[in-house]
């Protein structure tokens, strides 16, 4: 009897045996499916920390390198608005010194006028800075708008109508004030009498 029952103890034992090591077995084998099919060494935890740091240094930098960017960039933009500003402010600088020696003439003819009462010399005069006033003008691009012909709402503002026998209808009978384009583009158009039959 004493023999069973020591018997019954080691088959017990062998089988709690089986047991641990089948539970051990499974335990490996989850353990090397969460790793990638490989046994754990342990040292997983610490090389993920790692490239999490690296990750978030990489960020860091490039975070810091937009806001550097962005800060150049609104000091781009402040920088050209002044310039442009500036510009504006002195857009007709250029112009307005070529017009002053005309300026320049129209009062000395005035005063040579004055003084001799010389009513030719002041005429001549007037008309040598009006060819001047037309040559800056040209050199800018500016040309006048002709106004032989039909009426071009385009080019020509009509003001008026009146009835003349040695025009066509429609076609330009006077012109009340002179016309300009700068460049191709209509500056000022011309202020014209249309004829109505």
């Amino acid at each position: 009897m004493q023999d069973k029952d020591i018997k019954d103890e080691v088959l017990e034992e062998d089988i709690n045996k089986d047991e641990v090591k089948e539970e051990a077995h499974e335990h490996e084998h989850e353990h090397e499916h969460k790793h990638g099919g490989h046994t754990c060494c342990g040292k997983h935890g610490h090389k993920h920390e790692e490239e999490t740091k690296k990750l978030k240094a990489e960020i860091e930098t490039l975070k810091n390198d937009y806001l550097r960017k962005q800060a150049e960039f609104q000091n781009f933009t402040k920088r050209k608005m002044n310039e442009v500003e500036e510009l504006k402010k002195f857009a007709s600088e250029k112009i307005i010194t070529q017009f002053l020696g005309s300026l320049d003439n129209f009062e000395r003819a005035i005063e040579a006028s004055t003084e001799s009462k010389d009513f030719n010399s002041l005429l001549e005069g007037v008309e040598m800075i009006v060819r001047n006033l037309k040559d800056i003008m040209t050199s800018e691009g500016v040309e006048e708008i002709s106004t032989e012909g039909a009426f071009n709402p385009e080019y020509h503002h009509a003001v008026g109508v009146e009835a003349c026998e040695d025009k066509n209808e429609d076609e330009i009978v006077k012109v009340l004030q002179k016309g300009y384009t700068m460049k191709g583009k209509v500056i000022r158009p011309a202020m014209v009498i249309v004829c109505k039959k």
